[in-house]
């Protein structure tokens, strides 16, 4: 594991980074961000993804099922100048009766950990305005680091590409030979069952008629930047011709939907 997963306010910042230089630039090619904006994040955690909208002048609203992420949020915009357009919410988003329609809706990171991935595109349409659109930022299940085996306690197995595609029983085996404990192992077959590829991704846009305004696959996740200081770049167009194959060597896929 990593020292910037357990400091919670440094993950904070890498997250207010990558949206302010790459998210918000993206999505504003497709649709304009200004003050007048109704955002909503659905698995906010502690807000670093909110923050460049809020500072914009946008009306922010943030759910998350973690009270202890929520409490932290509340902490971290206690003095924003801007706090009073900003709404957080401890809940299951399925309990949530929308106040107003929102302009965009964000989803950094979060759908590869969500069950019954069909049943919530579809829930989610009730929250989106009828010129409104959807961020998706995720990493495919088969990328090098798509069972997120990084937050492993293990230095060796944290480091390990693609040890997330063993059988499940050598998994465990390598688990527990380095330290993992039991419960651990269930959190990884937890994100194994919820994994999404890009071509199941696509296949639910389809089914649930959404269009795709925009997409980009990433060779090196644009969040890589903060993390790492590594340069984003965008995947070789001859590996994206590829179904299935693309998805071992794209670490992050960004996409823009909107409604038919």
């Amino acid at each position: 594991m990593q020292k910037r997963h357990k400091n919670r306010l440094q993950y904070f910042k890498e997250q207010e980074y990558t949206t302010k230089n790459y998210v918000i630039p993206y999505i504003s090619e497709i649709k304009p961000i200004s003050k007048n904006i109704n955002l909503l994040e659905i698995g906010c955690g502690e807000g670093g993804n909110i923050k460049p909208f809020l500072d914009i002048g946008c009306k922010c609203t943030g759910i998350d099922l973690s009270i202890n992420q929520i409490e932290r949020a509340k902490k971290f915009f206690q003095s924003h100048p801007n706090s009073f357009n900003l709404k957080l919410i401890n809940n299951d988003i399925y309990k949530i009766i929308p106040e107003s329609a929102y302009d965009i809706i964000i989803m950094r990171d979060v759908i590869e950990h969500i069950p019954d991935q069909e049943k919530f595109m579809s829930f989610i349409k009730k929250f989106l305005a009828p010129k409104g659109v959807v961020f998706f930022g995720f990493p495919p299940w088969q990328m090098p680091f798509g069972g997120h085996q990084q937050v492993l306690k293990s230095k060796i197995l944290s480091h390990l590409p693609y040890v997330h595609l063993l059988p499940d029983s050598l998994y465990k085996f390598l688990m527990n030979l380095f330290g993992e404990s039991d419960a651990t192992f269930r959190s990884r077959m937890d994100i194994k069952k919820t994994g999404i590829s890009i071509e199941r991704f696509e296949k639910i846009l389809k089914n649930e008629n959404y269009i795709i305004n925009k997409k980009t696959y990433y060779l090196i996740n644009p969040n890589y930047k903060a993390k790492f200081n590594l340069k984003p770049r965008k995947q070789l167009i001859i590996v994206t011709k590829v179904p299935w194959l693309r998805n071992f060597f794209t670490t992050a896929m960004y996409y823009i939907v909107s409604q038919e």
